[in-house]
């Protein structure tokens, strides 16, 4: 005879809630001495030299889905500020070899180092930090490009196709921020860490339905809101950006071809947006010029989220 499973008395379970301690986060006092002290002044007798150090990158950065169409945008941009170390975390890197070649060419004095990583595994996200940190001696931002997506009736959607984007989407991101915070904590550095939400994190899209995605996406907006709270007092800024739709790879070919024309035609700009137009707010969150922007979400999407 099988051993009847004894219930918790739920009662007594009840009881011991009142019972618990909740933990409280701690806010900075923003003094000099704290990790969100005001920076120095950039202001300089020649104003190319302060326009120039307004938006420089220093430091070293971790770019997830960093070879895809907008990670490698963003690394090129990143480098071209002056991010002195780059780590790109991708799923499958062999694929885009060419493309990491040809920017070790263009900056043939910077560190690049390219790691195989599915960011939905806790574990190897934090490996793959520990041996970029070892590569590039300190991490000081982390932009997640890394991300799925299923155009699929929410009827028909399978519960692997709902946990694989949450899992890659939402849950990546975070594996990938709460390593990298570490770092940057256990090295007593400042830094950045920016989500690539989207404008599916606003609103509904149309015509295609994605509830997963769309779902994935508002828990990146509500995420980088917690960890820029809990996370401030050591000197870490968490935002995100909101794309709107990218010509890239994704919304090529004839059977997107109806829903780009919609895209385009709902669109105030009357048309997507080039990868080169998200680079703007990824390099401001991560330069000089972003030391008091935290929790913020900026939308690049040419207008459409007007609509």
């Amino acid at each position: 005879m099988a051993p009847i499973a004894v219930q918790p008395n739920s009662v007594s379970a009840r009881q011991d809630l009142t019972k618990r301690s909740i933990p409280h986060m701690l806010l900075s006092d923003g003094s000099s001495q704290s990790m969100t002290a005001a920076p120095p002044s950039i202001l300089h007798a020649d104003p190319a030299t302060s326009a120039t150090e307004r938006f420089a990158v220093t430091g070293n950065a971790i770019v997830t889905g960093g070879t895809g169409v907008l990670g490698l945008a963003t690394c090129h941009a990143m480098l071209e500020h002056g991010l002195s170390g780059l780590a790109i975390f991708d799923l499958e890197p062999a694929q885009s070899e060419a493309q990491t070649v040809a920017l070790r060419e263009r900056f043939p004095f910077r560190t690049i180092a390219v790691f195989q990583v599915d960011v939905s595994d806790a574990e190897a996200v934090a490996r793959a930090v520990e041996e970029a940190g070892a590569r590039l001696g300190t991490i000081n931002h982390l932009l997640c490009f890394s991300g799925i997506v299923g155009c699929v009736d929410a009827l028909d959607m399978s519960p692997m196709h709902w946990r694989r984007v949450i899992d890659v989407n939402t849950s990546g991101s975070f594996f990938c921020a709460q390593a990298v915070a570490r770092h940057m904590i256990a090295k007593n550095v400042p830094g950045s860490i920016t989500f690539t939400a989207s404008i599916s994190a606003h609103r509904v899209n149309y015509p295609q339905p994605q509830a997963a995605y769309n779902v994935s996406k508002a828990a990146l907006v509500t995420l980088k809101n917690c960890l820029a709270a809990e996370w401030a007092r050591s000197g870490i800024r968490t935002n995100t950006i909101s794309p709107g739709y990218m010509d890239t790879i994704l919304n090529e070919g004839e059977g997107t071809a109806a829903a780009r024309k919609v895209w385009a035609e709902r669109n105030p700009s009357g048309r997507l947006g080039v990868p080169s137009e998200l680079t703007g707010a990824v390099v401001l969150l991560a330069s000089a010029a972003g030391t008091y922007i935290n929790g913020a979400d900026i939308v690049v999407d040419g207008g459409g989220i007007v609509f």
